[in-house]
């Protein structure tokens, strides 16, 4: 009953939404902005709850990368309308880069924080324990925020980019599914989902998919539209509103997931989750915009040829260009933090402290005082930080590293 409460839950969130695109002529901006939202929210939910449940049937590592990645596909619904909207108006550039860096950090600068919280409210514990296979990931989202400093350098997001970081999934993906099937660890809806007889989970999760397909496809395009014309109509920086509104509507299910594995005692998989959403999105979001500002481009006018084509890149302007380097730099120092396959509870309150100082003083810098230059600074001052504190904790967990390392040259 519970879970067709919650199903039940997750469709009507998308009503309004739907009444909207066969009969929403005159409403409000903001107020059509919020009923997509709240369609996309209850949308991934139901993505949610399907991809935990088909971890039945699938090796366990390469599960926490295909529910991560399914999880956060409304974030790519999104990003990628916003990247396909770049390739026809420059404008939208902008924002396909402000809701990639700001999904990116709030997963690791909020996500793992709350996790290990939770984890010390409800246990006590004090430092969540991974296991030796999450190695694997944190191996290739190392291997993915070093080559992501290319990108700032050269002021772009090209399909070379592309191709590079879906290669460093890829080879993630072909090394996980060697692993054993392990039963999973589901909550909530996906759990009874999961109980079902083969043909009828199968068929469960179809549907939980076919809806989350069929909302996200009608919903994320005016979503994302109506970010931008609300930050305009109400005076919001529509970058900042475009970086952490969307985010948070997509990735709350996948947050709540994790925070219920959390409660329950299952830490390192709720923390696993979120090293896996990590991955998935600093290597497949970020490849996927290129490919979206394509063909965008295409859409009105020939490339130039096959050259042409090939050289088409997303531009990053100066700020966009600082918010790489800064989401970079903190996926640096998250991986150096997790190094030893440990998470401490002062050092999950260091990435929270960091997140929302960073978050809180640029955002007051750029909306309330519009001290544009001090809000650039703050974003090189928590660049430099990161780097430096990666430098310190890549020491302290250096025989950690090597282990890493030396595991991974005999892959």
């Amino acid at each position: 009953m519970r879970t067709l409460v919650a199903v039940a839950l997750s469709v009507l969130a998308a009503v309004p939404a739907a009444l909207l695109v066969f009969f929403g002529r005159g409403v409000p901006v903001p107020i059509a902005t919020l009923f997509y939202g709240m369609a996309i929210v209850g949308a991934s939910f139901a993505m949610a709850w399907g991809a935990e449940a088909a971890e039945h049937d699938i090796p366990r590592a390469l599960a926490l990368s295909v529910v991560a990645l399914l999880a956060v596909f409304p974030e790519y619904a999104v990003d990628i309308v916003f990247a396909f909207r770049a390739g026809q108006n420059p404008t939208f550039a902008q924002y396909a880069a402000a809701n990639m860096t700001g999904s990116n950090r709030l997963l690791l600068g909020l996500g793992w924080p709350t996790i290990a919280f939770l984890a010390w409210m409800a246990r006590g514990q004090r430092a969540l324990r991974l296991t030796r296979d999450a190695g694997l990931p944190l191996f290739f989202l190392g291997a993915a925020t070093i080559y992501s400093f290319v990108l700032p350098i050269k002021a772009n997001i090209g399909l070379i980019d592309t191709l590079i970081l879906f290669l460093l999934f890829g080879g993630y993906a072909v090394f996980a599914a060697r692993e054993k099937v392990e039963e999973p660890h589901l909550v909530g809806p996906s759990r009874s989902i999961g109980k079902l007889p083969p043909a009828q989970r199968r068929i469960a999760i179809a549907g939980l998919f076919a809806f989350a397909a069929v909302t996200i496809g009608l919903g994320a395009a005016p979503f994302a539209d109506g970010l931008v014309r609300t930050g305009a109509a109400l005076g919001i920086d529509e970058f900042l509103l475009v970086q952490w509104v969307a985010p948070v509507a997509s990735e709350a299910p996948e947050f709540l997931v994790a925070a219920l594995l959390a409660l329950r005692g299952e830490s390192a998989a709720a923390l696993a989750l979120l090293l896996s959403s990590k991955l998935n999105q600093w290597t497949l979001l970020v490849g996927s915009l290129p490919i979206a500002y394509a063909v965008g481009a295409l859409t009105i006018g020939p490339p130039g040829g096959p050259l042409g084509l090939i050289t088409m890149a997303l531009p990053l302007d100066a700020r966009q260009s600082a918010e790489v380097w800064l989401t970079g730099a903190q996926s640096l120092f998250g991986v150096a933090v997790l190094a030893n396959l440990s998470l401490e509870l002062v050092e999950a309150g260091l990435l929270a402290i960091l997140f929302l100082a960073q978050f809180l003083l640029g955002g007051m810098l750029r909306t309330s005082l519009h001290n544009t230059l001090g809000a650039d600074q703050v974003l090189v001052a928590f660049t430099l930080i990161y780097l430096v504190l990666s430098a310190v904790f890549a020491v302290r967990a250096r025989h950690a590293i090597r282990l890493l390392l030396r595991s991974a040259s005999k892959l």
